[in-house]
Order: structure tokens, then C-alpha cells, then sequence
């Protein structure tokens, strides 16, 4: 059997999958699945391409599979599995590009049951009115998602998954202690209350700050009706001023503008906090520093300057906070069309504290002395 006519069989409605692994370059990914689906009763074809820790999925006609899937083997991979009506079949491809087919009959026709547009399970469930989300304008009184705040809704749950990742270590057995620094008209912040304490049974405190009156009137308006106040406070205040706890068990800041991300990040290492979530913004600092006569012909355009600066601004707060006993992560916070500040740090207390030299160097050969350095008095 050649490889056309294996794929004209396979997809079709019949299709259970098909499985395209083994890589050889790695510029699709990982893996690829596909599986077949109705859109607006159309038969379509499901592309799901694992890189790394992301998962997309585009939609494709038969047509264009019966190109695609012929250049994925002879270029990217070098082995295929599919499963269709009563058969199965498997495709290996070798370095010289020889294809080998061999298929078998499994003796049981599966039903394969053909999906509408398959809803992504969420956090914060679709459906499901949230007060606080109704309030902020993301959902409807019938919990229907408003059209012009998904991107909204889907950040709102994409921070959940963060931190679900990271709730075992936040003790259980004491109230914890939040403090979201800048937390502006504060969806993630009544989003994280919600779900810390009403999904998972926490027994949470959450402060929120901001210098906005304005705003954080409202969101003290809100949590009371809610009956929230009590443990869900926000005030006017500065990051690089509060005084206003002793200890804090996790710390957030989500797009606190340039160094007031250094002064939440540092505040967080002086309390000992166990989590750090953070989405810096705006790195100016180091892009009116940053020097070096090997990058200079590339530097010499503003923009390259500014996305290098904002890269090693982040990059070199990782590994201070990594210097203070922490593992960090540097992670991919929600997709690069919903916003250009994208990057989340998430560090976790739990390592050995101890001077980097190699970032001491980094930062010589660059002429950068960032804000968090010095805070943390290196």
C-alpha cells in the first residue's frame, strides 16, 4: 500500500487518530495527533502540534493533509500511527526516506463518535455564572462568556492553572497570607480568592495594592458584596512603602511597570515568601544601560535594543531569585496575540541559596546593574 492511499482511507469520518511521533526536526514539535471533528457539519480534521510545554490546534481539510502529512514524515518525522474503521497501520520512514507500511486488521470496527468544536475545560467553568466575573464584565448573568472579554476570561483561567501547579506548597492547615501588588481593577485577584477559597478550601487573606483610588474604592466595594472584606482587602499604597505585614506565604505581581516589579520581587524574598508570580512590564533600566561592543551593530536598532533589554531584565531576576533559594521558571503566561508582556516568573522557595559569578560576569560584560541587585544587596 503507497502512503496517498493509506491516508485517502484513513481520513475520513472512520478515523479514531492518527499519531505522527519520532522526531527528526524539531521545528514542528514533538508529536502531532489527529482527529476528525464537526464544524458547522462539516467534516474537518483536528492538527494538534505538542512543543514543549505548549499545545496547538489547528483545523485542516482532507485535502490539505493529503499534502502536509507526506512532507511532515519525509522532513520532521519518522513514524506514524493511524487507526481507522477495522484497521490499523503503521508508517516508518528511514533516514534515506524509504517508506514502510504495514497495516492489520483489528478484528473491531470502532464508532468513532464525531465532535462538535470541543469546549476547553476551564478552571472557571464556561456556563457558570461567577459573580465576581459577572460584575467585571467577562460574563453574562447566564454565565455566556462576553465575546469581547475571552481573551480576558482565558487569561483569568490560565493564571489558575499556574497556580493549581504550585498549591502543595502553600500549607493547608494555617490561613495563608496573599499580597497582589498592583492589582489594578483586580479579575486575577478576586479570581485567585474564589478559587483558593471557595474551590479548593483554603483559608486565605489576600491584599490587594494599588495607587489608583479610584479603582481600588471599587474593588473594596465589590468584595463586600460579596462578603469577601473580611479576608479579601485592597488599599492604596506604593510597593517600594508597604509596611503593612509582617510575613506573606505568596506574593503576585502582574505587570508592575519597570523597577516596581524589583521592589514587589524584593519584598517577596524579605518576607520569605514560599510562591513568586510574576509578569514583569515596561523593562526600561536595563535598556538605558545595556553596552556591548560585540552587540553593538545589532543594538544600534532601538527596537532589537528594547525586546534584548526586556529579555535580560527578566532572565537576570530568574536567577537572583534562584540565588535566593528559589526554583524559577520563566514560562509562556497567555499567547503572544493577546499581549506583548507575556512572560510569567514563577519561583518556588525550596533550593540552595547561593552567589552566582557566571550572572556576575553576565552583567559586567553587559554594563547592567539592575534595581533587584541592589535591593537584594549583592
Amino acid at each position: 500500500m503507497e502512503l496517498s492511499e493509506l491516508l485517502n482511507c484513513a481520513l475520513t469520518g472512520e478515523l479514531s487518530g492518527i499519531t505522527i511521533s519520532n522526531v527528526r526536526n524539531n521545528e514542528l514539535g514533538e508529536k502531532i495527533k489527529i482527529r476528525p471533528v464537526l464544524l458547522k457539519d462539516q467534516l474537518k480534521f483536528q492538527v494538534t502540534f505538542y512543543r514543549g510545554t505548549k499545545v496547538i490546534h489547528k483545523n485542516y481539510e482532507k485535502q490539505d493533509l493529503l499534502v502536509d502529512i507526506p512532507l511532515w514524515l519525509s522532513e520532521y518525522f519518522k513514524q506514524m500511527q493511524a487507526e481507522y474503521a477495522d484497521m490499523q497501520a503503521s508508517v516508518l520512514v528511514s533516514k534515506k526516506g524509504r517508506i514502510t507500511i504495514k497495516t492489520k486488521e483489528t478484528g473491531c470496527k470502532k464508532a468513532t463518535v464525531l465532535e462538535h468544536n470541543r469546549k476547553k475545560k476551564y478552571i472557571l467553568e464556561e456556563g457558570k455564572p461567577v459573580p465576581f466575573l459577572v460584575d467585571l464584565g467577562v460574563m453574562s448573568r447566564n454565565g455566556k462568556i462576553v465575546h469581547a472579554k475571552y481573551d480576558k476570561f482565558k487569561q483569568i483561567n490560565r493564571y489558575l492553572e499556574f497556580v493549581d501547579d504550585i498549591l502543595e506548597q502553600l500549607p493547608k492547615h494555617r490561613e495563608i497570607t496573599i499580597v497582589d501588588f498592583g492589582c489594578g481593577k483586580s479579575y486575577l485577584t478576586f479570581a485567585l480568592y474564589y478559587f483558593l477559597n471557595e474551590l479548593k478550601g483554603y483559608q486565605v487573606q489576600i491584599v490587594g495594592l494599588d495607587l489608583k483610588e479610584d479603582v481600588i474604592e471599587h474593588c473594596n466595594i465589590l468584595s463586600r458584596k460579596y462578603g469577601y472584606q473580611d479576608k479579601l482587602k485592597f488599599y492604596v499604597g506604593d510597593i517600594a512603602g508597604y509596611q503593612g505585614l509582617a510575613s506573606v506565604d505568596m506574593v503576585v505581581t502582574l505587570h508592575a511597570c519597570d523597577t516596581a516589579t524589583d521592589y514587589a520581587l524584593a519584598k517577596a524574598v524579605a518576607w520569605g515568601a514560599e510562591v513568586i508570580l510574576s509578569v514583569p512590564c515596561c523593562q526600561h533600566e536595563v535598556n538605558r544601560q545595556l553596552e556591548n561592543d560585540m552587540l553593538s551593530p545589532v543594538l544600534k536598532y532601538g527596537l532589537i535594543k528594547e525586546r534584548m533589554a526586556a529579555l535580560l531584565t527578566d532572565g537576570i531576576r530568574a536567577q537572583l531569585l534562584e540565588e535566593q533559594g528559589y526554583q524559577v521558571q520563566v514560562m509562556e503566561f497567555i499567547d503572544m496575540e493577546h499581549t506583548p508582556k507575556n512572560i510569567l516568573i514563577r519561583a518556588v522557595k525550596g533550593k540552595k541559596a547561593g552567589r552566582n559569578q557566571k550572572l556576575d560576569d553576565c552583567m559586567k560584560e553587559l554594563h547592567i546593574q539592575p534595581t533587584l541587585s541592589r535591593l537584594l544587596k549583592r
